[in-house]
């Protein structure tokens, strides 16, 4: 079971399992492990404490950034998730990035933007379908049909909070005109388009 991991060089924080989505492309239905790590299936959410003692065995000052993506949705533990990012900021002096599905206001049942303020220095946030129907049948999100505009209303809300915002597309999951329409949503709000 492994927390933290190394991934293509960058230095990744397993924060919990527990996803709104069912993506049919998520890279959990076919491997339990990426990068370094032995299994990023967790038994159990690790505990802040656990957390910080698992980056002291890392250099992580050799990391530009350290990254909150694992095999779930890292804002599903928001309050852990801004605790562990002060205490990197602090004591590593280093980046933080958040890879998340864009979904926390509606998993917290308020605007969640504003907590990043200060504390996340990069989003990058997971649009993967063109409209609210599409992304309902590739993502299942537990949130159903609402889920999309959300995640729209999210981008918006982080570009005011967060230096650098991105939204990404898997480009196998898609067709060539929903990736077309993603890469022009983000044009049209202003963030950076990433495929993936």
């Amino acid at each position: 079971m492994s927390i933290v991991y190394d991934y293509f060089g960058g230095l990744y924080i397993n924060l919990t399992n527990k996803c709104p989505n069912a993506c049919e492309f998520c890279i959990r239905n076919f491997t339990d492990s990426l990068g370094d790590a032995d299994s990023l299936v967790l038994k159990e959410d690790p505990t802040i404490d656990e957390v910080k003692k698992e980056l002291e065995s890392w250099d992580v000052r050799r990391y530009d950034e350290v990254v909150f993506c694992g095999y779930g949705e890292p804002t599903e533990r928001l309050p852990e998730l801004l605790e562990l990012a002060r205490h990197i900021k602090a004591k590593y002096g280093r980046q933080i990035r958040l890879n998340t599905n864009g979904l926390a206001d509606l998993i917290w049942g308020r605007p969640t933007a504003p907590d990043l303020k200060g504390v996340i220095d990069a989003v990058s946030i997971s649009l993967n379908e063109a409209d609210a129907q599409k992304y309902l049948d590739l993502c299942h999100p537990r949130f159903g049909l609402q889920s999309y505009d959300a995640i729209i209303k999210y981008i918006e809300d982080v570009k005011n909070y967060v230096p650098y915002v991105a939204v990404s597309v898997v480009t196998h999951a898609i067709s060539a005109d929903s990736l077309q329409r993603c890469r022009e949503k983000a044009e049209e709000l202003g963030v950076v388009f990433k495929m993936r």
